[in-house]
């Protein structure tokens, strides 16, 4: 910057001077007042002599003597000012840019474990203000990105060891025991084989979020008409056994709706949803599954809604459920579960450019509502049942 406000002054200083020398040259080079085409004989007045000259030669000599003196004295003016311009250039660059070295000083010191630092510039509301707000605003989403991992792997690492530890105790304790019954090598290959399928729970789970996160953007691999009340028996089947077993009854209704996407990434919200329900409630509490869409005339939406009785869950740990590791609005326990079904239902939900959202009930339990774009077109294709 300093460079262009040098070559401006400099260019600015020749526009002047050589605009400057062609019009006193134009002015000089005007007709003699005496126009005469020989030479002029005078007399002095004080001496009495006689003074021969001629008027253009004196005109001529003139306009050189004032060119010589505009060219050589311009240059050195030209010079001073070319200059002190460039060093005004210098000073203003430094003072304008000095914002820019803040960004940058800051983004050379950062490192995962200082993305809580910020620039915090301040001053006029310029463009070199919002640049470094805009800074700030990412290192703050950088910052909630990097804890949330660092959160993540951390709870995984528990999940996972929870299970490992299991199996290491029960194979330690066991095999200790020279005199180990059939019966005791029985109940340390149950417990293991629990242990076992935990962790294989989870790592399932944790793959199936990796991938849902990885295409995030690109699209889902298999996008078709999916009638979202033909995946509802299925869902409910595989909690039936665990729902019966508490006395929990499970009803389904509502009207025919359709969207578009995976029919198993679909399934697997509802199944999770039921699973949820069934889990998170009282002995002898109630699940209920709706489905509906919002209008007769051209629906766009479809809506599909798992509500349950149960424990009363403060609003604001509401939004937390679908955090990952979170069950129940309680963190990581030794409860059955991983805490991720929720965490993979939004995810599935975001791929299919829907949307979720949970409200505490009032009487205790909680409604998980979910939106999705209706398959295009719909009328004439579903028919209304309940």
């Amino acid at each position: 910057m300093a460079l262009l406000y040098g070559a401006l002054v400099l260019l600015i200083g020749a526009a002047l001077l050589l605009t400057s020398y062609i019009l006193l040259n134009r002015t000089l080079s005007t007709p003699p007042v005496i126009d005469v085409p020989g030479d002029v004989v005078a007399t002095d007045p004080t001496t009495g002599r006689q003074i021969i000259w001629n008027p253009r030669q004196v005109q001529s000599d003139i306009r050189s003597s004032a060119l010589d003196y505009l060219l050589h004295n311009g240059l050195l003016y030209f010079g001073v000012i070319v200059l002190i311009g460039s060093i005004g250039g210098y000073l203003l660059a430094r003072q304008a840019l000095r914002p820019v070295a803040r960004i940058t000083a800051t983004a050379r010191q950062l490192s995962t474990n200082t993305l809580n630092d910020r620039i915090g510039l301040g001053g006029p509301d310029d463009e070199l203000r919002e640049l470094a707000d805009t800074f700030d605003d990412m290192l703050g989403r950088l910052d909630a990105a990097f804890g949330s991992q660092r959160r993540f792997v951390a709870n995984a690492s528990h999940e996972l060891r929870t299970p490992l530890a299991v199996i290491q105790t029960e194979l330690d304790v066991t095999l200790s025991d020279p005199d180990a019954s059939e019966a005791e090598l029985r109940r340390m290959g149950e417990v293991v084989r629990d242990a076992t399928n935990r962790a294989q729970r989870l790592v399932d789970a944790l793959l199936a979020l990796a991938r849902l996160q990885g295409r995030e953007g690109q699209g889902l691999e298999v996008s078709e008409l999916v009638v979202l009340n033909e995946l509802i028996p299925n869902a409910v089947l595989a909690a039936e056994a665990e729902a019966a077993a508490r006395g929990i009854t499970i009803k389904t209704e509502g009207e025919m709706v359709c969207t578009t996407g995976d029919p198993r990434l679909l399934e697997r919200v509802i199944g999770n949803l039921v699973e949820n329900a069934v889990r998170y409630n009282v002995p002898g509490g109630w699940v209920e599954v709706t489905t509906s869409s919002d209008g007769l005339e051209s629906p766009q939406t479809v809506h599909l809604t798992v509500v349950n009785s149960g424990a009363s869950v403060q609003p604001d740990e509401v939004e937390g459920l679908f955090d990952a590791f979170r069950r129940g609005g309680r963190a990581r326990t030794g409860s059955r579960g991983a805490g991720l079904g929720l965490s993979i239902v939004r995810a599935i939900v975001d791929a299919h450019h829907g949307s979720i959202e949970a409200t505490a009930e009032p009487a205790g339990g909680l409604r998980v509502a979910v939106s999705l774009p209706v398959c295009q077109p719909m009328h004439g294709l579903l028919p209304a049942t309940r």
